[in-house]
């Protein structure tokens, strides 16, 4: 089957006039222009392609690389707006369209702005909507706290700046967590810091430190978490005492505390530690 919005590797079938015909194993075929044949190939080799609909609605493939494709999200520019919608270059020739009922603002010429690509299923053409919450959900998180995700900066907000989640979810990065500038549309790595129980996730930007550092800590945060974010024990603390509530001995305690500290994960008063909010 030939996946309209997605990258196609086809099997080339025939060298005619308008270009090459390309097939999949389904006797699907579907037109390679001249204008992206390469100047070395031979029949019945494959072809990676991309292949969407050009501006006669006919189904098409390119060698050309688009910003987006189905199912993504990326940060486009809009080229020009009519009475439907807007028109965004996403690197091909025909370019994307935004209708009015998919815009979170209204959108302007010039301006750029984070869409999700998609079919839409009464026409079958690839569309951008900047509605990008209407494609996340966290009813059912595929994640949980300390896993590594892929994240996109989404927009801002009082506390931080929301983030779409392994393309699935929705999180928010914290203003004290945020060390360095973010803009919309950035791609990066993160650790889901907490998973919140209405399922909200909290991210953080890069490894949690204490899970490289000091494994020892991991116990204590847990404890903590279990236990209101305060645990009845310091420096002063019996060994025993120690050993018996977090399993390890004083020394790997202060160790482990040294380093949530240093993290500023924790805050250390005389009647025990707290867990920073």
């Amino acid at each position: 089957m030939i996946h309209l919005g997605e990258y196609n590797t086809l099997t080339i079938l025939r060298d005619t006039d308008p270009g090459l015909f390309l097939g999949d194993d389904e006797n699907n075929e579907v037109l390679l222009p001249n204008r992206y044949v390469p100047a070395h190939f031979e029949i019945g080799e494959g072809i990676e392609v991309f292949v969407y609909l050009d501006n006669e609605e006919r189904i098409i493939a390119t060698t050309d690389k688009p910003y987006i494709k189905k199912g993504d999200f990326a940060l486009l520019r809009c080229n020009q707006t009519n009475e439907y919608g807007a028109f965004l270059d996403w690197g091909l020739v025909k370019e994307l369209f935004c209708p009015f009922k998919e815009q979170a603002f209204k959108m302007k010429k010039g301006g750029w702005y984070l869409v999700y690509c998609y079919e839409d299923e009464k026409t079958n053409r690839l569309v951008a909507s900047s509605k990008t919450n209407h494609f996340l959900s966290n009813k059912n998180l595929t994640v949980k706290q300390f896993d590594e995700v892929d994240i996109i900066i989404s927009h801002p907000s009082d506390f931080g700046m929301n983030v779409i989640v392994n393309k699935q979810h929705t999180g928010l990065i914290f203003k004290d967590d945020i060390f360095k500038d973010l803009n919309v549309g950035d791609k990066m790595k993160g650790i889901v810091k907490k998973v919140r129980p209405d399922n909200k996730l909290d991210i953080s930007l890069g490894q949690i430190g204490y899970r490289s550092i000091e494994p020892n800590a991991d116990v204590i945060m847990a404890e903590l978490e279990d236990n209101s974010g305060y645990l009845n024990l310091t420096d002063k603390s019996d060994p025993e005492q120690i050993r018996e509530v977090l399993h390890m001995s004083k020394k790997n305690f202060k160790k482990a505390v040294g380093t949530l500290y240093k993290q500023r994960l924790i805050e250390i008063k005389e009647d025990g530690i707290y867990l920073m909010s």
